[in-house]
């Protein structure tokens, strides 16, 4: 078949494996075979077309760099249109647009709906609801409830609004009675393509499992995956059909970052928008799930995701003003961001907003805000504790304790994100880096203490990684008290216990901090333990 050929002709015969038209032939009459399955068969060359020292050789994967005999025979062997000059510099190649193979692959393109990858850069904006329509969970309850009860009355109050309502697009992955939402079953239905087809098993109750059409409750089975990728699906509709949806995944947070953390990294870089609501957080605010659900992690697993800003609401009006203004970013201010919250399930009475509810407000979004001022400014004796989600209760308790019985003026601040306020410290040490003949900036930490003095006293219901990040911040070292280790199967009071995070520990840290300032003695303290029954040989809980 190829006697006629001669040695540089034979060379330029492609092995069947390699021609385009003999790969096309070949399916296509695999395509119009009848009545039996058909193989198809390639032969290939290992390292095609990479000349004497690739070609055919075991070791071509391995090969990092050609050298310039081997990149002139690659050239002539694909007959690219590249001098002998310019063939070191490994340059780009790109057809005229009017050749044949640029106009084919413009008509496939088109033929094929378009270019991809392709989005809208820019959307119709979503007019957000105005402050007011949150403004009644400012106002608090003396009725103890959890701050996920908090979030589920904020979503069904969405719902039920007649401008965006529609668009909320609420996610769970089975657990949604777990997080008190079964109130949608009846108000907005699941949400199933082919309808009602079974006879649930709580068919008899008022709120039972009611699947229709046009639900709008998204019900993904227990797959934290499978409700991630319909996160995503609703969160980048704004971008494929320049539709606002809102999503909101809740999910216990144990089951999110660290299970399905390649997606919600995969999310932030497709500039998907929503919420991510991590329920049932902390490593002791659920009780009795030991390792399986009690969550000390989430928030620090959230750092690397840059354009993810995470919040860890008290209240259920920082969470009413968190949400507020993430819908305002999102889809009205058009901002590449998305959201992570993490509630809790621990019921307590939602205080009223305090302070002036614009710099409370201002507080909340930058991560922190003085919460509660001592009475007694003139007291010798002062420290600042600061507390995050219902650990914050926990704090309160110290600064009564701390007031009563040992005489040291208390302010209590909340810390609503650790993130934002290690971003904003970030960018203004690197802001000053840049900028030495200028004035320095201050960080928002900094510009919130001013000259009220230490110990500084940080506790939180995750590890104590997470509050070290904006140590540095402090006028001196931060004193901090986390949740490191594993989980244990027990009630709340005495998981706090065992952590060391709560009231008494608390109270014990910023004594610490004074006599480590030289403002206590040390007798003091060792009375201070003796009194609070703290022993000082428990076992370390981070080690087994």
């Amino acid at each position: 078949m190829v006697d006629h050929l001669s040695d540089s002709q034979l060379q330029q015969l492609r092995r069947g494996g390699h021609d385009p038209l003999k790969v096309f032939n070949a399916y296509k009459t695999a395509v119009e075979n009848e009545g039996a399955p058909t193989v198809i068969l390639m032969k290939t060359v290992k390292g095609y077309g990479l000349g004497d020292n690739g070609q055919a050789a075991n070791s071509a994967h391995q090969i990092k760099k050609m050298n310039n005999e081997d990149l002139l025979a690659f050239r002539d062997r694909f007959r690219i249109p590249i001098s002998d000059e310019d063939v070191a510099d490994v340059p780009f190649y790109k057809p005229s647009e009017k050749s044949d193979e640029m106009v084919y692959l413009h008509e496939r393109r088109m033929a094929l709906g378009g270019y991809v990858p392709s989005r809208r850069t820019t959307f119709t904006p979503l007019q957000a609801p105005k402050h007011d329509k949150f403004s009644k969970y400012y106002n608090g309850t003396d009725r103890q409830v959890s701050t996920t009860m908090a979030f589920v009355n904020i979503l069904s109050d969405l719902m039920r609004d007649k401008k965006i309502g529609n668009l909320v697009v609420p996610i769970v992955p089975d657990e949604a009675r777990t997080f008190g939402m079964e109130a949608l079953f009846r108000q907005s239905g699941i949400y199933s393509p082919v309808g009602q087809l079974y006879d649930p098993v709580d068919s008899e109750t008022l709120l039972y499992y009611r699947e229709s059409k046009d639900g709008q409750l998204l019900e993904e089975g227990i797959s934290e995956a499978g409700a991630m990728s319909s996160f995503i699906s609703a969160g980048t509709a704004y971008a494929n059909y320049d539709i606002n949806a809102i999503p909101f995944f809740i999910y216990y947070s144990m089951f999110g970052m660290q299970r399905v953390g390649d997606l919600i990294w995969s999310a932030g870089d497709m500039r998907c928008k929503g919420f991510l609501v991590g329920a049932t957080s902390g490593r002791t605010t659920l009780a009795g799930e030991g390792l399986q659900h009690q969550d000390g992690n989430s928030q620090l697993l959230a750092y690397p995701v840059p354009n993810l800003l995470v919040y860890d609401p008290a209240y259920g009006y920082e969470l009413a003003v968190i949400i507020d203004e993430g819908i305002r970013r999102m889809y009205q201010h058009q901002e590449d961001v998305f959201y992570y919250l993490t509630v809790h399930n621990e019921n307590y009475s939602m205080p009223p907003m305090p302070g002036d509810p614009e710099v409370t407000r201002e507080g909340i979004l930058k991560g922190m805000y003085l919460y509660q001022k001592s009475k007694n400014q003139d007291c010798e004796l002062r420290v600042q504790l600061f507390g995050s989600g219902s650990i914050l209760n926990e704090a309160l308790k110290a600064s009564k304790l701390l007031e009563e019985e040992y005489g040291v003026a208390t302010d209590v601040w909340s810390i609503t994100s650790y993130k934002a306020l290690h971003t904003e410290a970030m960018e203004v040490a690197r802001w000053n880096m840049l900028h030495p003949e200028e004035t320095p900036r201050v960080s928002y930490i900094m510009s919130c203490l001013g000259d009220t003095p230490g110990p500084y006293v940080a506790v939180s219901d995750y590890v104590k990684a997470l509050p070290e990040t904006i140590s540095s911040c402090f006028p001196t070292p931060l004193i901090t008290l986390g949740t490191d280790g594993f989980g244990r199967s027990d009630n709340r009071s005495v998981l706090r216990d065992f952590f060391e995070v709560d009231s008494r520990h608390i109270t014990l840290a910023a004594l610490y901090g004074l006599r480590r300032d030289g403002k206590l003695k040390g007798s003091k303290l060792s009375q201070a333990m003796l009194d609070m029954q703290i022993d000082a040989d428990k076992p370390n809980p981070i080690i087994l």
